[in-house]
């Protein structure tokens, strides 16, 4: 293996459930059945490898719900999922939707306009902030996100970037050039596209600067000063001419905003003349307990992106959503996609906004996430291992440490963790290499929580017993 290699190799450990470790094939040698090694032997057969992707974990037929089962019948609460599954798999309503816009108008060619796609980008200018009204949609969110650098630039007429180190907003050279990941960052794919600058985020619990928490978790802001948001500023300032600043509102790793956070980074970019732009593909519609991320902070970005579950976990699209005022690239196509307006898609997406609405989802994501919030609190007080819970809504992380007192890492219990929860029924995602990440659907209730909340507990006490 070559030495750039090995690198990449030692980033991959530190994404999710990594497909490179020794604890994945013992878990896959004591739990798959024949047929399920078959499949997943020809799905590499025939697909790319890749960190994180192929080969896979297991093999799935089906999704509904909260649910996921594999080929042998045994089923997973899926509190994962991409963050696609935002009304759960298979919803009754949009599944019908889909089937008669599919006999209704199939397909759109983009120079047409057609009934469906009006009609969602006119609800997407209803429900978003301010006054955010003019939009294209794409297929992808790496898209959407390259389709707001491309709408900055012109506004702007400046090419440079500020985002945030550890972030991720897609996997094209674009894309890719925001994101502070490594893993999508570094190796063959370098160099990507230029202007990209790059600053510490926000992450109280390990700050970047130093300065401490109090007890509960919560920053000590009479001694920070918010000196996060105040870096941005100064960025800003020295740049002088940076197009856009983006991030999303809410880390989905997941990390909240210190108070004022975003006001401080909303000022500063209006006063440099720097569009801010929110990646709420993840997190949107309703994840954080309020339609988008960014009502808790009470700000309004210039662009606003969306994306996974807009598509209700069966069809893919996604959105940039911006000020009438940006609309300013009418000479030139930075767009362009052939499923631009699709009717199908589009009818997806605005079934999926109206059950979100008419099952009243986002106010269930915010009560069951603040009953969430307060077993793991407790889970934390009894288990030495859990260092910091924090989330916002159904968007929740339990951080894994050797020691509270170091908050050293512990990536292998992490993992062995994530595996031991497997066996018990429930799929969730590490990031960070040591955060257990808990995106579960809108729908899940009181009692399917406290199970996973459970099923989590039991894991972290018995992997405990197995990692030295």
């Amino acid at each position: 293996m070559s030495s750039a290699a090995a690198r990449v190799g030692a980033v991959a450990q530190s994404e999710s459930d990594t497909n490179l470790t020794s604890r994945r094939a013992e878990w896959q040698a004591r739990t798959l059945d024949d047929r399920t090694r078959k499949l997943l032997a020809q799905d590499e057969r025939y697909f790319l490898r890749q960190s994180v992707s192929t080969p896979c974990l297991n093999a799935i037929a089906k999704a509904e719900g909260i649910w996921i089962e594999d080929v042998t019948g045994r089923r997973y609460m899926d509190f994962h999922g991409n963050n696609v599954h935002h009304i759960g798999y298979g919803h009754p309503r949009l599944k019908r939707a889909i089937a008669e816009q599919m006999e209704k108008l199939p397909f759109a060619p983009r120079r047409y306009a057609c009934e469906e796609a009006v009609a969602l980008a006119e609800k997407l200018a209803q429900i978003t902030p301010g006054n955010l009204s003019k939009v294209l949609f794409t297929t992808g969110g790496s898209d959407a996100n390259e389709v707001a650098i491309k709408l900055a630039r012109t506004a702007t007429g400046r090419f440079k970037t500020l985002s945030f180190w550890d972030s991720f907003h897609g996997a094209g050279f674009g894309a890719a050039a925001l994101s502070g990941e490594a893993l999508f960052r570094s190796g063959p794919a370098a160099p990507l596209v230029a202007g990209a600058s790059h600053v510490a985020p926000f992450a109280c619990y390990r700050c970047p600067y130093g300065y401490p928490i109090d007890e509960s978790g919560r920053p000590r802001l009479e001694l920070c000063q918010t000196t996060c948001a105040r870096m941005v500023d100064y960025v800003l300032s020295r740049e002088g001419d940076v197009a856009a600043v983006i991030a999303e509102p809410t880390r989905v790793v997941p990390y909240v905003p210190p108070p004022g956070f975003w006001k401080i980074v909303r000022e500063a970019c209006s006063r440099h003349g720097a569009l801010l732009i929110f990646d709420e593909i993840p997190a949107g519609l309703g994840k954080t307990g309020r339609m988008f991320a960014c009502e808790h902070d009470d700000v309004v970005p210039d662009i606003l992106v969306l994306g996974k579950s807009l598509g209700g976990g069966i069809l893919p699209i996604a959105a940039a959503v911006a000020r009438p005022e940006l609309d300013v690239g009418g000479d030139w196509a930075f767009g362009h996609y052939t499923h631009e307006k699709n009717p199908v898609t589009c009818r997806a997406a605005l079934t999926t906004i109206e059950i979100i609405e008419d099952e009243n989802l986002v106010e269930n994501a915010r009560r069951v996430g603040e009953i969430a919030l307060e077993r793991m609190e407790d889970m934390k007080r009894r288990l030495p291992a859990v260092g910091d819970v924090r989330g916002r809504g159904l968007l929740l992380g339990i951080e894994v440490v050797k020691s509270r007192e170091t908050k050293e890492p512990d990536n292998d219990l992490a993992e062995a963790v994530m595996y031991a929860a497997l066996d018990r029924g429930l799929s969730f995602k590490t990031t960070m290499g040591n955060v257990l990440t808990l995106t579960p659907p809108l729908i899940t209730t009181e009692e399917q929580m406290l199970k996973a909340l459970d099923i989590l507990e039991e894991s972290i006490r018995e992997a405990g017993r197995h990692v030295s």
